[in-house]
């Protein structure tokens, strides 16, 4: 499972752009928490522990609990926006869960093998297409990433979803086609006397 985070907030007993404006002068980070067909719950955050939160990375895709007033509520992030100038963190959306729930995130993917890779190593070049694929996962066991096994790739693969071992329970978004996560392209050079040798051969 993800690791967690915890954060201690405090209800916010007003709503609106006003009252939003008046937390953040006050340090704090303005935040919802909605679902698990519950009333939504407005409350603030601490500016400094809520940014670290974020930038230690899977914010989107890791459970945390927020501590209420001693009350502990399992939540995920859904969503949070920045200052588009200042870049500090200005409100976060999240989503109530519940402990045998399913949920729809982003799961980064890792590859593995690249320093033995064949292709690679014959000049080729790892060209990412999905750098996270969006799946259906189980709340209790969101895995740290899905990984895509490069040791046996040659030279103008292509790396699909059906080649990859999909963690248990966990199902992508994408049903109707074998979705490509990577190719290892060759480089131009390469790829130009290859053309050429070709060339010869067909002449031959």
């Amino acid at each position: 499972m993800a690791n967690s985070y915890v954060l201690k907030a405090t209800v916010r007993d007003r709503v609106g752009k006003g009252a939003a404006r008046a937390s953040r002068r006050a340090g704090l980070v303005p935040a919802v928490i909605y679902g698990d067909k519950k009333p939504a719950i407005s409350i603030d955050l601490p500016v400094k522990e809520a940014t670290m939160t974020l930038h230690k990375g899977g914010f989107l895709s890791h459970i945390g609990t927020i501590d209420l007033n001693g009350e502990k509520i399992s939540v995920i992030a859904k969503d949070f926006h920045l200052h588009p100038v200042k870049d500090f963190l200005m409100h976060v959306d999240f989503l109530r869960v519940a402990a045998d729930a399913e949920l729809t995130v982003e799961i980064p993917v890792r590859f593995l093998n690249e320093e033995t890779c064949p292709g690679i190593k014959r000049g080729g070049v790892l060209n990412i297409v999905r750098h996270t694929v969006e799946m259906v996962v189980p709340a209790n066991a969101i895995p740290e990433a899905i990984e895509v096994d490069l040791a046996a790739e040659g030279l103008g693969s292509s790396q699909h979803i059906s080649a990859v071992k999909l963690p248990k329970g966990c199902t992508p978004t994408i049903t109707d086609r074998d979705f490509t996560i990577s190719t290892i392209a060759a480089p131009a050079g390469l790829k130009e006397a290859d053309d050429a040798a070709e060339g010869e051969e067909d002449a031959e």
